[in-house]
């Protein structure tokens, strides 16, 4: 469904749209409104006030929550059934010692945000967090603590690789509309996305965590048997309790057997991305029969569910456990997270109806004229653009789009161009809020009320922009 032609002017829309997001905070925060409840509802107003026809408006309020739903959905099903074995059977807990053991008990927070720096590099922002949750949780419960501290700079480091580096779509698509070099833009990215992380997330995250506790759930994906799931105890083993009330002497699997199954996704995934880079470079054809079937191996979706069964004939039936007892597994996991799929949809639909009024395309033309650096120009209307409609995506393209006729107009170098990329990424990171899905997204997997996610969640990846943004600053004035 494409942008309607706006009803009124940029002023009228950009007012309709800051009331949306303050009526939808009063309304969860202070009114204790149900998200999923107060997000429809704010959707449909939203719509009906910036002159959706009557008509439209079902279809312009479906239009995100389906795109957002099918997109999460299987990858938030098929991740907390990979989390949920890796939990209950002692997998996240081998992990996470061989982590600490390699890196020391207080570089644990560091250590987890490194791994997803590692992880995060094929593998989109949803996807990683929701594999690597188990991972998080265990740690956390090991040491105590705020949950922050150890879930912010994994999630940091998710976000910063998925906004600033390719072969991720927004940077990819970014570079292609400044007709830069893909390669720079990956050499020049990666070392600017690492150290914005550095700073702008992890020494940020232990600042907020020692500041604002959040607790550690009892349990990740929902409880059996009281919570009795399985214990593990010093040397890898310990008695458990089955999916079907039965006791028995399970053995932790091996580090390199989860280390595998965190894997797997990862070179899945590497297919499709680094296929699909190097397709648009033009060195392998479009429509390749071989480059295809890995590229289906390599969607993200698919390449969750290959491992999920991988992980339930690995992990799941070791220790006498039935297929019928890793099908209650699943369900029990499944369980809890019913509402986090429909409040992260419905965050969605709020972006989409944000997006289909047209405050987008409305900025767009009233921002191309700003008498200033191209730099700050992108940055500026990215930042614009993300908080008005939530989506770093469509953020990211549409500044490039926009700007892409005076950064070819400047015969800017590669290294500019990068620069220009960075600048347009981290506009499209910060102020992550209400109306983006991957706020509810954090919100809700760390368990934490929207005025706590503002405090710390949206803290945060403001900060993360802001640094990458200094840096691809800095060294725009060197070059």
């Amino acid at each position: 469904m494409e942008a309607i032609d706006p009803a009124y002017g940029t002023t009228t829309l950009l007012l309709i749209a800051a009331a949306a997001v303050a009526v939808l905070l009063f309304l969860i925060i202070k009114v204790n409104m149900h998200a999923f409840v107060a997000l429809v509802l704010v959707s449909v107003l939203t719509a009906l006030a910036a002159g959706i026809p009557v008509a439209d408006v079902p279809s312009a309020i479906s239009f995100g929550f389906s795109n957002t739903l099918g997109s999460v959905a299987l990858l938030v099903g098929f991740g907390v059934m990979i989390g949920r074995l890796l939990e209950i059977t002692g997998g996240a807990q081998v992990l996470a010692d061989t982590l600490i053991g390699r890196f020391g008990e207080k570089r644990a927070p560091f250590a987890l945000g490194v791994a997803a720096l590692l992880f995060g590099f094929p593998i989109f922002f949803d996807a990683g967090l929701v594999v690597f949750l188990p991972i998080i949780m265990t740690v956390a419960r090991r040491f105590g603590g705020s949950l922050l501290l150890f879930a912010l700079p994994a999630a940091g480091a998710f976000a910063a690789m998925h906004a600033m580096v390719p072969p991720h779509p927004g940077p990819v698509a970014a570079a292609e509309a400044f007709g830069a070099n893909i390669g720079v833009t990956l050499l020049l990215g990666a070392p600017i996305a690492v150290l914005s992380w550095y700073i702008g997330a992890y020494l940020v995250s232990q600042a907020i965590g020692r500041k604002i506790h959040v607790d550690v759930p009892a349990s990740l994906f929902g409880e059996m048997n009281g919570g009795r799931d399985e214990t593990t105890n010093g040397d890898g083993t310990g008695a458990g309790v089955s999916a079907t009330g039965d006791t028995m002497t399970r053995t932790a699997p091996a580090f390199g057997t989860v280390l595998g199954i965190l894997l797997l996704p990862f070179v899945l995934i590497s297919f499709n991305t680094v296929l699909d880079t190097l397709m648009t470079a033009g060195v392998i054809e479009d429509g390749v029969t071989w480059a295809e079937y890995l590229k289906l191996l390599g969607n993200t979706s698919v390449a969750l569910l290959i491992t999920v069964v991988v992980a339930t004939l690995v992990l799941g039936l070791r220790g006498g456990r039935s297929m019928a007892d890793v099908g209650t597994i699943f369900d029990k996991a499944l369980g809890p997270i019913c509402a986090i799929i429909l409040i992260t949809g419905a965050g969605g639909m709020f972006g989409g109806v944000l997006r289909l009024s047209g405050i987008g395309n409305a900025l767009s033309g009233s921002l191309s004229g700003l008498g200033m650096s191209l730099i700050v120009q992108a940055f500026i209307i990215s930042t614009i653009l993300r908080v008005a409609q939530g989506s770093a995506t469509v953020a990211l393209t549409t500044t490039a789009g926009l700007i892409s006729a005076a950064a070819i107009e400047a015969d800017l170098s590669n290294v500019k161009l990068t620069l220009l990329v960075i600048a347009i990424a981290a506009g499209a990171t910060v102020l992550s809020h209400v109306n983006d899905s991957g706020f509810w997204l954090v919100s809700r997997f760390f368990n934490m009320d929207v005025k706590t996610t503002l405090k710390t969640w949206t803290v945060m990846e403001t900060t993360l922009g802001l640094t990458a943004f200094l840096i691809a600053l800095g060294l725009w004035m060197v070059f």
